[in-house]
């Protein structure tokens, strides 16, 4: 396929080459080397003439389908995207592209929730009506209604034209833009006709979340990791976008995730303060502190040392003695033991790399990671 770019591979297509080197917005996902252009630790899908081109983890030796396959599981893990594996195949089947899968998924679990019924909560009005409801406003009145033909009042309607509506309303239409197949999506801003419509700054959006309107929190949750992971590009007034992901993130997150499923004693990113030393390690078990590293080693000699000490400060701040250094497989295979420190400082360090490949659905991929997981001593 000529729309596939895996991590740390060269871009081969001119126009797009030039379109990344043109757009600054791109700069942080490509390094310029000499003369080669090569996709640094960014994984997703990028939009250039109307044309999806996939940057992709090189996971499986098999081909690019099954590289993707196993990206989309990571992602739907790693951010508790909660999915039966036929609503996977369903919106494959219409389109195998990163974010068209994903927008088909949270307009699948949104249409389904708007099917029981449509969130409705308490909201107050204030209004110059006919006949008097609810408050009767004396200062409004005095102000406004010089006969007495209208009461200025204020009053509660149980309406549906409430915020987290107005969100689903604005998350819709913006991924309209992004998306082929818009059916579901059109249905949805169907069900939200009689909401007004608003922009949002999603990096500071908040609503309050219970009893009634908890069932929309997954589909809430989901749109803002679609939102905030796409970026618009603008070129020769033509728009574009790319839907990227840091891969040390998501392999962080992903291990943790699975880590918490085979292990209940898991902490995730478990800050604590030492004094003046303020420590925050991805993962921590009864038995060992683990951290994730995305990137190329080998063998122990080729440990930096500042991960040696990073490990060591964790080992004897947190009072354990086992600490790991986990890898993905498919960038390198290290399986190494060495210790840190001395006497009754010492550290035990293991390097060992996780085996990402799979063929099969979401369901099976979980159940082998955590059993290949489980395996690593």
């Amino acid at each position: 396929m000529d729309n596939v770019i895996y991590e740390y591979c060269e871009v081969k297509n001119t126009a797009l080459k030039q379109y990344i080197i043109d757009t600054s917005s791109l700069h942080k996902y490509f390094k310029l080397d000499w003369s080669k252009l090569k996709l640094k630790h960014y994984c997703g899908v990028l939009n250039f003439e109307d044309k999806d081109y996939y940057l992709l983890p090189k996971i499986s030796k098999k081909d690019e389908e099954s590289n993707l396959d196993i990206f989309i599981y990571m992602l739907m893990k790693a951010y508790d995207i909660k999915v039966e594996n036929e609503d996977i195949a369903s919106c494959k089947n219409n389109s195998h592209n990163i974010l068209e899968v994903f927008i088909q998924i949270f307009a699948h679990k949104l249409f389904r929730e708007f099917q029981r019924g449509i969130y409705k909560e308490y909201i107050t009005e204030q209004d110059n009506l006919t006949t008097l409801r609810g408050k009767y406003l004396i200062n409004e009145n005095l102000k406004y209604n010089f006969t007495k033909e209208k009461i200025y009042c204020e009053y509660d309607e149980f309406s549906e034209d409430n915020k987290l509506n107005q969100f689903f309303l604005y998350a819709v239409k913006t991924l309209l833009s992004y998306t082929k197949n818009k059916k579901l999506l059109k249905q949805c801003e169907l069900i939200l006709n009689d909401v007004a419509f608003k922009n949002f700054d999603i990096n500071n959006l908040h609503v309050d979340f219970n009893r009634l309107n908890n069932r929309f929190k997954d589909s809430y949750e989901f749109a803002i990791l679609l939102l905030s992971r796409s970026i618009p590009l603008f070129a020769k007034d033509k728009k574009s976008f790319a839907f990227l992901f840091n891969m040390n993130d998501l392999f962080e997150n992903f291990i943790g995730k699975i880590y918490e499923d085979i292990d209940n004693s898991t902490k995730l990113q478990n800050q604590k303060d030492f004094a003046n030393l303020r420590l925050k390690p991805d993962i921590i078990t009864d038995e060992c502190i683990i951290d994730t590293k995305y990137k190329k080693v080998k063998t122990k000699d080729e440990l930096s040392v500042t991960d040696k000490y990073q490990m060591f400060v964790y080992g004897t701040n947190f009072d354990k003695r086992n600490t790991m250094l986990l890898y993905p497989l498919h960038v390198e295979r290290v399986n190494e033991d060495l210790q840190l420190g001395k006497d009754d400082k010492m550290v035990g360090l293991k390097m060992r790399s996780i085996d990402l490949e799979f063929s099969g659905s979401y369901g099976e991929f979980l159940s082998e990671i955590e059993s290949r997981l489980g395996s690593i001593r």
